[in-house]
């Protein structure tokens, strides 16, 4: 029986010659063919595209010549391209889709099949679905189509890419604030895109990891604290109020506050936020998924802005995006768009308009940040992960099915399933638990209004697992 490739909240990812195979990959593959000729008939053309990975080109070319056989034309970059250049590229060439070989902030060792619908968004499950039942299909008729000539043509992102971030960010407020910037691409997919258009404004800026190393220097090309010794050091070195940073295929993004703080993604959303309505006037809503701080709900209702809360998955913020229903949209785990923009994470964008706002305010992230809790109170979120024997994870998974009225000794004003178990107590901590899909885990989502609280709370919230 055939390995069954099942596509995630952001497309199917595997180890390298375990189940990332040149065998797995043509059933993928193969299957989003068969659903793109579903759809159109004729004339269909799919963009093809790859981070740095390993084999990476080699996987793009298997990918034309099986799109090709569909009579799809390839449309295929031949430099690594980030995740949101790619994206945009769906949208201004009017493909029917892009295959992106990424397995963004994974570790080295996996790989991974996006894929994006004619719109520059992550395929949604309705989509997903029918491919994992054309791959079923093709894996039935125990034939590979007869391959034709490759009609591939090539592709290159980049400018029309960099075009729209120009249209985006205000570079001149950047350089007239004589901003000094380190940007960290973490070895990945956006080598030469932000520090490109930053030195491009005469903005000072200096890059670390600005090589291909498919490897990403031993672990994970994750946008994390634990990653960034290297470019606070390049930050000390210049004096640099800011550190920006992507992850493998650029979709996520990590910041750095001048002293070397860094600043996790729930905040750089809500600073955002605040940001862009007030220098942009874009009040037309704001979207976050259930995991993500409480402190956006503060600021939305401040400044009397339609908040979306959405299951976790970007895929649900790119369709309010899509619907000009928000003017940022962002996940905990340090993904984010704006409006106008492709429903699809983009840390590129995140990193340049935070250089943007560091600019055009004159002061620190950290400064910034505690102007907000004058504004609308303090937020305190954390995220942890707990793996679970299969003795506990059956015993914790009957327990999501409870409705607590209490939580040790607190309150619970609200039970949430927009996903997972979210619990709201009546003194607007929470706790939100998800069990993975794919391991035995369980991730715990947190939020207390002040340091001390936060800690009774993650305590108790682990507690609660394993009593």
């Amino acid at each position: 029986m055939a390995f069954a490739i099942k596509f995630g909240t952001s497309g199917w990812r595997a180890i390298v010659a375990e189940e990332f195979t040149f065998a797995n990959v043509r059933r993928a593959v193969s299957g989003i063919a068969r659903y793109v000729a579903s759809q159109k008939s004729s004339g269909a053309r799919v963009i093809v595209g790859r981070d740095p990975r390993f084999l990476g080109e080699t996987f793009c070319a298997l990918a034309a010549e099986i799109l090709s056989a569909h009579s799809i034309t390839p449309l295929v970059i031949s430099a690594a391209a980030p995740t949101p250049a790619i994206s945009y590229a769906v949208i201004r060439e009017r493909a029917d889709g892009a295959i992106n070989f990424t397995a963004s902030h994974n570790p080295p060792e996996y790989n991974g099949i996006k894929f994006s619908t004619p719109d520059g968004a992550p395929a949604l499950p309705e989509v997903t679905t029918k491919i994992e039942e054309e791959i079923v299909a093709f894996d039935s008729a125990g034939q590979i189509k007869a391959a034709r000539k490759c009609s591939a043509e090539t592709l290159d992102p980049r400018d029309m890419y960099l075009a729209r971030l120009r249209e985006i960010v205000d570079f001149r407020i950047i350089r007239n604030a004589s901003l000094r910037v380190v940007y960290d691409p973490l070895w990945g997919a956006a080598r030469g895109y932000p520090d490109a258009l930053l030195r491009e404004a005469g903005i000072e800026t200096v890059s670390v990891h600005d090589y291909r190393d498919v490897l990403f220097g031993g672990h994970a090309p994750e946008p994390d604290d634990h990653l960034f010794d290297d470019l606070r050091k390049q930050m000390r070195k210049i004096k640099a109020h800011i550190g920006i940073a992507t992850d493998g295929d650029a979709d996520r993004f990590g910041i750095v506050d001048e002293d070397g703080t860094f600043f996790q993604p729930n905040y750089i959303i809500a600073l955002l936020f605040d940001y862009l309505v007030v220098s942009r006037g874009w009040k037309n809503g704001v979207g976050k998924s259930v995991a993500t701080t409480n402190l956006i709900n503060a600021l939305a209702q401040h400044h009397g802005v339609e908040l979306h809360e959405t299951p976790v998955g970007f895929k649900y913020i790119g369709e309010l995006i899509k619907q000009d229903k928000v003017a940022i949209g962002g996940e905990e785990s340090a993904g984010l768009s704006i409006r106008h923009h492709v429903p699809e994470k983009d840390g590129i964008l995140a990193g340049l308009l935070c250089c943007e706002m560091v600019a055009a305010r004159g002061k620190s992230l950290g400064k910034q940040l505690q102007d907000l809790f004058v504004k609308v109170g303090s937020f305190y979120p954390r995220r942890e992960n707990f793996r679970l024997t299969p003795e506990v994870k059956e015993k914790f998974t009957g327990k999501l099915g409870q409705n607590p009225r209490v939580f040790f000794g607190r309150k619970v004003k609200e039970v949430v399933r927009t996903d997972g178990l979210k619990l709201i107590c009546a003194d607007d901590s929470w706790v939100c638990y998800r069990l993975s899909g794919t391991e035995p885990v369980v991730r715990v989502y947190s939020e207390a209004r002040s340091p001390e609280d936060i800690e009774k709370l993650s305590a108790a919230a682990k507690q609660w697992i394993f009593e």
